[in-house]
């Protein structure tokens, strides 16, 4: 018997297959990023569904080929044997997730931010970067490296820790909050901690300088 379920999902690489895709159910959208209470109930709601990547057709086949990490999707989702598959897509937000295992020469700003963070004592901090004509145009997150066996990198990429808190108190600061954001997480091979930098205009100068220097080539 087929079931279907429908829900907005922010989407990403599937850790298992190549051939699916990662999506995590998104919480409401009244959900307020910025009450560190109210963001951590709904990181803890976010729960994963891997979806078939290939054998659809016609309109539905171009918009699962065109899906991206970072994306978030209005999708219906067809249960058959307990297995899903998309029933009907449509991407709503094209902000794009980006994921650097391996960088050496990180730039200034984020290092700066990583010392501000040691001399105060803590393990995770965060600035907002300007361009030359003093406009806001990104915010960096830094965290330290965890010893052991966790790797905040890969959850990150991997979805188990989810970004939409980071990328959610951007949207309720900046002042286009519906504007396709572009993430860029990081793990510096040379430095002790991992960055999340989210660039404001996915267009503008900040993420287009980030994606030449660290991420083609």
């Amino acid at each position: 018997m087929e079931v279907t379920t429908a829900g907005q999902f922010r989407v990403y690489r599937s850790p298992r297959d190549r051939d699916e895709t990662l999506l995590l159910e998104r919480p409401d959208d009244d959900v307020d990023w910025s009450d560190p209470s109210t963001a951590t109930e709904a990181e803890e709601a976010f729960s994963p569904t891997y979806v078939p990547s290939d054998g659809y057709e016609g309109e539905l086949a171009e918009t699962v080929a065109a899906l991206e990490p970072g994306h978030v999707v209005d999708a219906t989702l067809a249960w058959d044997d307990g297995d899903p598959r998309f029933a009907s897509l449509d991407i709503l937000d094209e902000t794009r997730f980006r994921f650097v295992g391996a960088t050496t020469g990180l730039f200034d700003a984020a290092k700066e931010t990583w010392r501000s963070v040691q001399d105060a004592g803590e393990a995770m901090g965060s600035r907002v970067t300007y361009s030359t004509e003093r406009d806001p145009n990104a915010v960096l997150y830094v965290f330290a490296k965890q010893s052991g066996a966790r790797d905040l990198f890969e959850e990150f990429r991997d979805g188990v820790l989810p970004l939409d808190p980071l990328v959610g108190r951007v949207d309720e600061q900046a002042d286009a909050p519906d504007a396709p954001r572009e993430v860029f997480v990081m793990r510096p091979l040379d430095e002790s901690f991992v960055l999340v930098a989210i660039a404001f205009d996915k267009a503008g100068l900040f993420a287009r300088t980030m994606r030449e220097t660290y991420c083609e080539g």
